[in-house]
């Protein structure tokens, strides 16, 4: 007998249902988020028919968690059905639009009953990719964390401190920089930072790390937070100058989650045998090319053509056609880590590739905006990384960026 299982997800308990080939109801079950619902879900797999050498296959509306976790080290097929689709299978078997976690569990066996070769099941990824996974991920997030710290703090000092900003409104780093949280951290107002002594400013930007034109940087900055500005009432200044350094502080700790969690994730990621064809790629250094590695894995059955990849990557372009309509645009849903790294591989590729820089420059002659132009990039590299991976074999510009074969002269008349 054919059985498949679905497992509706919720945070403290999570409802099984099993049906057979025939879309009968078999068994059904509430399990609690513990040791002790994980053994008597194994118990009613059991009962009918799970064995190591015919798993049941399980869907799931979730990757993540111990519950999928510990299915995947069992050695079972996982399937994680996006909740969007479950919600359209739904309406496929009633029409009252009635709902339930049962019904979802049902909803999710059936999926698998009828669909099965439609869906793909979670990859079969080594141990050291899935801690790759969390480390990068994590380091992705605290980046993210960081921005937002970077903006929140950088609107509250427009409100009463322009000085600050326009002292560091050259710097790449903006306020980013050690040099700006230092300063912010002596004189959260601009009162503070007009009494600032030339001594004191000078340890600061030491403090921060600051090797060369030590002086000359001091008295840039003297002279700036010197000259007159708008200013709010003193005791509004102050009060804001405490809400800075609390600000501060937040950003302060992003910074810091991100240095750590980038070096524990480039230590990690240089043990993997695929680190050294990933960086020989040009513009993925050690921490973007862990995040590409976390988002595709080493399960190389995962993706069968490059094509799949692209798909996954959300950089192959999707098309939508309907009588004489057609129209050609950007994938929406996709691996949105996987597409985000691609954008800074591909802008960072184009200073280190000739051949990377002339695609991108032939795609914007041919009227590409600049952001697809770097999506085109991206895609026509995830391609050539999939081939390397696969034959194992590094980049090579030759081969990569080939030029195109000039077509055969025609004979003399």
């Amino acid at each position: 007998m054919h059985v498949t299982c679905g497992i509706d997800w919720v945070e403290d308990h999570h409802d099984v249902a099993l049906v057979d080939a025939d879309a009968r109801l078999v068994g059904k079950l509430r399990i609690g988020d513990d040791a002790a619902g994980f053994q008597d879900l194994l118990r009613l797999l059991a009962e009918h028919g799970d064995s190591p050498e015919t798993p049941v296959p399980i869907a799931i509306e979730t990757s993540r968690g111990l519950l999928v976790a510990c299915l995947r080290a069992s050695g079972r097929r996982v399937f994680a059905i996006n909740p969007m689709a479950v919600a359209r299978y739904r309406d496929r078997h009633t029409a009252s639009r009635k709902k339930s976690d049962h019904q979802d569990a049902v909803v999710l066996a059936n999926i698998l009953r009828t669909d099965a070769e439609l869906h793909r099941p979670l990859p079969g990824d080594f141990d050291l990719v899935k801690a790759i996974a969390v480390l990068a991920r994590a380091q992705q997030d605290a980046v993210w964390d960081r921005t937002r710290a970077h903006n929140r703090l950088r609107s509250h000092l427009r409100e009463y401190y322009p000085a600050i900003l326009e002292a560091f409104a050259d710097k790449r780093e903006r306020l980013l920089a050690r040099e700006a949280r230092a300063i912010l951290a002596i004189a959260p107002t601009q009162a503070e930072a007009a009494r600032l002594t030339r001594s004191k400013l000078k340890a600061a930007i030491t403090r921060a790390g600051r090797q060369r034109r030590i002086d000359a940087e001091t008295d840039r900055l003297l002279e700036v937070f010197r000259r007159t500005w708008l200013r709010q009432p003193a005791l509004v200044e102050t009060a804001m100058g405490r809400q800075t350094l609390a600000l501060l502080a937040q950003l302060e700790a992003a910074c810091q989650a991100c240095d750590d969690l980038a070096g524990a994730t480039e230590e990690l990621f240089l043990q993997h045998p695929d680190a050294e064809i990933i960086t020989s790629f040009p513009g993925l250094a050690v921490l973007t090319g862990a995040r590409i590695l976390a988002e595709i894995g080493d399960d190389r059955t995962r993706f069968d053509t490059a094509r799949d990849l692209k798909a996954y990557a959300g950089s192959a372009p999707v098309t939508r056609e309907s009588g004489k309509s057609r129209r050609v645009s950007h994938r929406r849903i996709k691996n949105s880590r996987l597409a985000a790294t691609g954008r800074h591989w591909a802008f960072a590729a184009l200073t280190a590739s000739p051949g990377a820089h002339n695609h991108y420059n032939h795609r914007r002659d041919t009227g590409d905006r600049y952001y697809a132009a770097l999506r085109n990039l991206f895609n026509r590299m995830l391609g050539q990384l999939h081939h390397c991976l696969t034959s194992r074999q590094p980049f090579d510009e030759a081969i990569a960026f080939a030029p195109p074969k000039s077509a055969p002269l025609a004979a003399a008349a």
